[in-house]
């Protein structure tokens, strides 16, 4: 099932209610301004990514998609990373995240992307399955961040210590 199409300035208020949900389901801070604008800079500017979203028949919000835009040397150039999937409890089951990752895979190959990483939490092994079975795979890495601005800070790192993937 592939339903997602192109978000756009108009999806801004359920992008950011699926985000809040998201959010509280693993537990992490949302702060609804930041979240704001840092969707609306995604989506007002195509250099750093872009975002899809899934609704249903009656125009729901189900699910979404976030690729952001990176630089590796050691990878020969671009690489991207699958910020963000988030499929609704209502709509899993369905293959939305297996679509989502496509459309995001997808959409760095038109970009280029020679790399694609994404970030899963451990005690998650639905989603590791799920990566897995998409082509994903460890690396023998650690992902490690460090936060740079101050939470709610125009372009501030929100939510978790990094990026991240959990449906």
């Amino acid at each position: 099932m592939d339903a997602y199409r192109p978000a756009r300035l108009e999806d801004l208020d359920d992008l950011l209610a699926l985000q809040r949900a998201y959010y509280a389901e693993d537990g992490y801070p949302f702060d609804p301004a930041a979240a704001r604008d840092a969707f609306a800079q995604l989506l007002a500017d195509p250099a750093l990514g872009a975002a899809w979203i899934v609704r249903a028949e009656d125009g729901r919000a189900l699910a979404y998609v976030v690729l952001t835009m990176g630089w590796s040397l050691e990878f020969g150039g671009r690489d991207g990373f699958v910020d963000e999937l988030y499929v609704t409890p209502a709509a899993r089951g369905r293959g939305l995240g297996r679509a989502g990752l496509a459309r995001a895979e997808a959409g760095a190959r038109a970009r280029g992307v020679r790399r694609l990483h994404l970030e899963v939490e451990d005690g998650k092994p639905g989603a590791h399955a799920l990566y897995r079975r998409s082509g994903f795979a460890e690396h023998g890495r650690t992902l490690m961040s460090k936060p740079l601005a101050q939470a709610g800070a125009s372009g501030s790192a929100q939510g978790p210590s990094a990026a991240h993937v959990g449906r």
